[in-house]
């Protein structure tokens, strides 16, 4: 039985047909992929004034979590040389269905918030499943958080301007350390951005069923291999909210959200329902689902349009987000 499906947008239609594309994960085949899931972020930081510092912090068992701290030249001088406010933060958290990737992946996209924004980008590498399970991933993204907020000042960060962001499995562990820093007294977040945000271990939507059956980016069946992976013998029922954010209880008093996703994926209906869920709560968020667009385009395909403009438009809502508002500002706009 066919299923409809949105079409792809004619350019990253074109440009996928030279992608080697598969329908299913096992075992044996992520073995093979994961040394291609990573890539080396030397080319990707020459030319840029950035600082790089490379720190590791306990992770909940004590196992060493490691960091990248990549900041504009300078940012980290000793307080009261750069600005008074310090810098904006992304706490980056990468992709890969949860099995796959390093704290390198993907992080073209938060270093043009470096350069654009003048950010701080600290980027975690947190254990994979199917080694490390259930909560352990999301636990490793929230202790290095921890730290991150707790440096601050040495790093040249302001603590109000801290974003969490990730895209993929990294959006939905962003989720869930956005969760987690509400429930467990911080740190205060100013924002989380979701790119496509992996959220809902169930797996059951619309756009979960359009995308099975067949060779694609990331299909329904990978999706359920990756979250088996992640959540061994957890029962359904079991499954924590900050891992399945998807599931979690409550979604209110969170940071604002930006979400994104194509509207040809497996996590665009999941996507949606959390966004949907944050306004019916009372927060706030910012939805964009662009059209034809499958399961990662802008990072598979940044210089196309779609992606482009994807990541053009993220970019903005971070600008507004992060503006440091003078003090007093909010009162003298008030009155003039």
């Amino acid at each position: 039985m066919s299923v409809s499906r949105p079409a792809l947008d004619p350019e990253l239609r074109a440009l996928l047909a030279d992608m080697p594309l598969r329908s299913e994960l096992d075992a044996e085949a992520l073995a093979r992929i994961r040394p291609f899931s990573t890539m080396p972020v030397e080319p990707l930081l020459a030319g840029r004034a950035i600082d790089r510092r490379e720190v590791t912090v306990p992770g909940p068992d004590g196992t060493p979590i490691a960091l990248s701290v990549l900041s504009p030249a300078g940012t980290g001088s000793p307080v009261g040389t750069g600005s008074p406010v310090g810098a904006p933060c992304v706490y980056w958290i990468h992709g890969g269905g949860m099995i796959m990737g390093d704290r390198f992946s993907q992080i073209d996209i938060p270093l043009e918030w470096l350069d654009e924004l003048g950010a701080v980008v600290v980027t975690v590498d947190y254990r994979l499943a199917p080694e490390a399970t259930g909560t352990t991933p999301v636990d490793d993204c929230y202790q290095g958080l921890l730290w991150t907020a707790g440096h601050a000042a040495e790093l040249g960060i302001d603590p109000a301007r801290i974003v969490v962001a990730g895209t993929s499995a990294g959006g939905g562990l962003a989720a869930g350390v956005a969760l987690l820093a509400r429930d467990l007294g911080g740190p205060a977040l100013a924002a989380q951005v979701l790119i496509c945000p992996m959220l809902d271990h169930r797996n059951v939507t619309v756009s979960s069923g359009q995308y099975a059956g067949e060779p694609g980016v990331w299909t329904r069946e990978m999706n359920e291999f990756g979250w088996r992976s992640l959540l061994g013998d957890i029962a359904d029922g079991q499954v924590p909210g900050h891992v399945s954010p998807a599931v979690a209880d409550d979604v209110s008093n969170l940071p604002t959200a930006y979400v994104d996703a194509g509207s040809a994926e497996v996590f665009r209906d999941e996507d949606i329902a959390y966004a949907s869920r944050i306004w019916a709560a009372g927060g706030q968020a910012e939805l964009h689902i662009w059209a034809g667009g499958f399961h990662g385009f802008d990072a598979l395909y940044p210089q196309a349009h779609i992606a482009a403009t994807a990541r053009r438009t993220r970019t903005e809502w971070l600008t507004r987000v992060l503006a440091p508002v003078p003090a007093g500002g909010a009162v003298e706009a008030a009155v003039s």
